[in-house]
């Protein structure tokens, strides 16, 4: 296929917000991330390069054994498909991966990540792959936060994307609702707090699990509405001249902090 075909065409517009909506499909680009893809049972069709089917024939026969449409393209069809400097030939179409809020907060949670107006999405991968690695059980992405479909956010996630729940809640009152309807203490991370997470000790009188810590667009943070709508406020002490954390820097201090994932 070339980068004219019908099929390659249609693919391409999924890198556009609209078209995921209205097709309930986006683009997935890299081996790890289609493998992850793949496992989950999200995977449509897969389109795939000559040089590409040489150096995974593994990924091809596993996305044909459970019949999933296996397109060639040429090099400059793989350059549309893909958004990378280098693309790896290998892109596939799949199903959304958001669930409704009330599926992605399980009763027994002990840790999830709350991300509110988090607008860049290498960050809201990032902070996604981190709460993977934690052990969270939920990552919800609140008000007009980053598309998780979009491609820089996918890649950024590194597959993570695929492990736990995403949800988004259209304003921080509905996800806190359900927060504590499931019984989790709400931790908002501000630059004061009632509470200091110090890293060198890590319990640091945080709240015993289930928690969801709270995290914020990353010029402004939090809004002192959302802040003071939280149970406890976390700041992280900057002992050195820095002004402050980047936000994926400082969800990986917090979700690594000892509070949750009580199982």
């Amino acid at each position: 296929m070339t980068e004219r075909s019908s099929r390659v065409v249609a693919a391409v517009k999924l890198h556009r917000g609209a078209a995921r909506r209205k097709s309930g499909t986006f683009l997935v680009e890299g081996v790890n991330a289609v493998t992850e893809a793949l496992a989950a049972g999200l995977v449509e069709e897969l389109f795939i390069t000559d040089s590409a089917v040489e150096r995974y024939d593994d990924l091809v026969a596993a996305a044909a054994s459970v019949g999933v449409r296996v397109d060639r393209v040429t090099e400059r069809a793989a350059e549309r498909l893909g958004e990378t400097t280098t693309p790896p030939g290998v892109v596939a179409v799949a199903r959304l991966i958001d669930v409704p809020l009330d599926r992605a907060i399980r009763p027994e949670a002990g840790l999830v990540a709350v991300l509110v107006e988090i607008a860049e999405p290498g960050n809201a991968g990032t902070i996604i792959r981190t709460a993977d690695a934690a052990g969270a059980d939920a990552v919800i992405l609140v008000g007009d936060s980053v598309d998780p479909h979009n491609g820089k956010c996918v890649r950024a996630s590194a597959g993570s994307l695929f492990h736990l729940p995403i949800a988004r809640a259209a304003g921080f009152d509905e996800a806190a609702a359900l927060l504590r309807e499931r019984g989790l203490t709400i931790l908002a991370t501000t630059i004061d707090g009632d509470l200091t997470l110090d890293p060198t000790q890590p319990r640091s009188g945080l709240p015993e699990a289930p928690v969801a810590w709270v995290f914020g667009n990353e010029a402004h943070g939090l809004s002192a509405e959302v802040a003071a709508a939280a149970d406890h406020r976390v700041g992280i002490p900057i002992r050195g001249r820095a002004e402050s954390l980047n936000v994926a820097a400082a969800a990986a201090v917090c979700l690594y902090s000892g509070a949750g994932v009580v199982r």
